[in-house]
């Protein structure tokens, strides 16, 4: 049996297979919850899970956001051929149960 080395985010329970893309996650999931606590401060009614969904969308979007922010908001509306969720997705490390 091999042992395979794997990084587990806590806030989410993530596994990664490399400590740079556990960490991005990570710092992005720590970005999602700060923008969802300033949405929840300054947004009268809004409910805690449509709160955090805006705060994930955001801080999954954060360099396009950046971009928007300096000049060029049109690429908030433009389509990713493949999104940064996808693309975690891809960098998340399945677990082998029972084997």
């Amino acid at each position: 049996m091999a042992v395979v080395a794997v990084w587990k985010c806590d806030r989410d329970g993530a596994m990664f297979d490399n400590k740079k893309d556990a960490e991005e996650h990570d710092k992005m999931l720590e970005l999602a919850a700060n923008i969802t606590s300033l949405i929840e401060r300054h947004v009268d009614g809004i409910s805690e899970e449509v709160g955090e969904e805006i705060g994930l969308l955001l801080a999954k979007r954060r360099e396009a956001l950046a971009k928007a922010c300096k000049g060029k908001p049109e690429v908030l509306l433009e389509e990713e051929a493949s999104t940064e969720e996808e693309q975690a997705d891809d960098r998340v490390t399945p677990l082998a149960v029972n084997q």
